[in-house]
């Protein structure tokens, strides 16, 4: 059986970026990626269609004692957006969600000190948005980033994930523009199983993504 798998978050990008090209994307459209692995796929997409890549500030909140399932999220504005069914059913107190929101604060304050030098905020008003991450688990992430980017004035808005549970595309279909998802299976289990290199992103392989995209796009050879 053929090795389905994307080499690395580049070629991710890259395959979204051939089913992009024939979208007709707007010339003005931002592609936002979700720290930290959603930046190198969006820096990719970004590259080869000549578009802003920006990031968007989001952490996801993990149940305390099982840190990898999501109970939310949570962005720069300190409010966390939960799942009130799980919430509910693992009777996850107040203060146990205030600890690790504070805690994922912490992480957002420091990546916008250490990324916002390297790429301005784009302005999302009236603009198309490409909406990037590596891979879908829970999809809290993504719903809090659908969300904000709604909030933010953006006229239309494009979801790009290189591999989700099955269902995500007519999930998010019914509430964004379009939704493009290139991997679906209904054996899912976790975003890496799709990659053949998934090496955890570092801070300053973000920064300098974003620094190559904002440099380049300035000099009109992106």
């Amino acid at each position: 059986m053929a090795d389905m798998r994307f080499r690395d978050r580049k070629d991710a990008g890259a395959r979204l970026a051939e089913v992009l090209a024939d979208m007709g994307i707007e010339p003005n459209a931002v592609v936002l990626g979700l720290p930290r692995g959603g930046v190198p796929v969006g820096y990719e997409i970004a590259r080869q269609l000549n578009l802003q890549l920006d990031f968007l500030n989001i952490r996801k909140l993990g149940v305390p004692w099982q840190p990898e399932v999501a109970m939310g999220a949570v962005g720069e504005d300190g409010i966390p957006h939960l799942n009130s069914d799980l919430v509910r059913s693992l009777a996850i107190a107040s203060e146990q969600i205030k600890r690790v929101r504070d805690r994922e604060l912490s992480v957002i304050r420091e990546r916008k000190k250490a990324y916002r030098g390297y790429a301005p905020t784009a302005d999302l008003q009236g603009r198309q948005v490409i909406l990037v991450d590596d891979g879908i688990a829970t999809g809290a992430t993504m719903d809090l980033a659908i969300e904000m980017v709604r909030t933010a004035g953006a006229r239309s808005l494009i979801v790009a994930i290189p591999a989700a549970p099955e269902g995500t595309t007519d999930k998010y279909g019914d509430i964004v523009d379009h939704c493009i998802c290139l991997q679906e299976p209904a054996d899912f289990n976790y975003v890496g199983q799709f990659y053949r290199n998934f090496d955890p992103v570092t801070d300053e392989e973000v920064c300098e993504l974003l620094r190559a995209s904002f440099e380049a796009l300035n000099r009109g050879a992106l």
